[in-house]
């Protein structure tokens, strides 16, 4: 796991309760308990520096977090938001991430949906940046990925909900990628987790194999609609040759799109 300065988590590997841990550790500043993944997360002040702790405690969250650890053990990027530490409890698993200033683009929770193209909303607030700041972004989730592929690993359930945006100094990171996971596979359930406007088709398809291309298609969906103007994929503020390199890495065979991230992201470059 990739290691930092230290914090007041380290040398900890395990806790009886979760709920204690808040309290243990340091200062609840925000708190995130109406998550849909399942998840309870705090933002917390210890040792003098915000720190992001993650826990959970039903089945599936637990397994997600598991694969969060597996991920950043092989996975590190500075537009990835980092894992500093983890440890158990009696009742779940805990994840220490740093605290990164910014607003996440899109926030789903148990109780909200919906809002993206809300005026005061940080997605549309993203996208009436100047194109200069959101060709910025977008390199820094394509450079990501660049890194996500040489690890091994595929994406799965990235969407808006994943990126981070400092709307002050202008700096995308990704954060919540828990469900990356080592590739190719083979789906061995109905369909993937995921928000249905960045997934590949095969997503949805038991027995697919899931692969880099389905990272392609992903990476796809992000620049078509970061591109656009509004949540309606009608006001495309790219060129045509970058929208043609969009619709050849969202095509709806696998086969037919980019073989690798890599050679979407230069033919992204080759085009700019």
């Amino acid at each position: 796991m990739r290691t930092m300065t230290t914090h007041p988590f380290e040398g900890v590997t395990h806790v009886p309760e979760l709920g204690a841990v808040p309290d243990q550790f340091g200062t609840v500043f925000r708190r995130f308990d109406d998550q849909d993944s399942g998840c309870v997360s705090y933002g917390l002040t210890a040792s003098g520096q915000r720190w992001f702790v993650k826990t959970a405690s039903t089945p599936e969250a637990i397994s997600s977090l598991r694969r969060a650890v597996s991920f950043h053990q092989h996975v590190s990027h500075s537009a990835i938001v980092p894992l500093v530490h983890s440890f158990t409890a009696d009742d779940g698993l805990v994840l220490v991430h740093s605290w990164m200033s910014g607003e996440v683009l899109y926030h789903p929770t148990r109780t909200h949906r919906g809002g993206r193209a809300s005026a005061g909303s940080p997605m549309a607030r993203f996208r009436a940046q100047p194109l200069a700041r959101i060709h910025s972004a977008l390199e820094s989730v394509l450079a990501a990925h660049l890194a996500v592929e040489e690890a091994g690993f595929v994406a799965v359930d990235f969407y808006d909900g994943c990126m981070l945006y400092d709307f002050d100094g202008h700096r995308m990171m990704l954060c919540d990628l828990d469900e990356y996971r080592a590739g190719p596979f083979v789906l061995e359930a109905d369909r993937l987790p995921g928000s249905t406007r960045y997934m590949a088709p095969e997503e949805f398809v038991r027995g697919a194999v899931i692969d880099v291309r389905t990272t392609v298609f992903s990476l796809g969906r992000a620049l078509r609609l970061l591109l656009d103007a509004g949540d309606e994929e009608r006001q495309w503020r790219g060129t045509p040759e970058q929208l043609e390199i969009v619709r050849t890495a969202t095509a709806v065979a696998p086969k037919h799109r980019f073989p690798s991230v890599l050679s979407l992201v230069n033919a992204w470059h080759a085009a700019a």
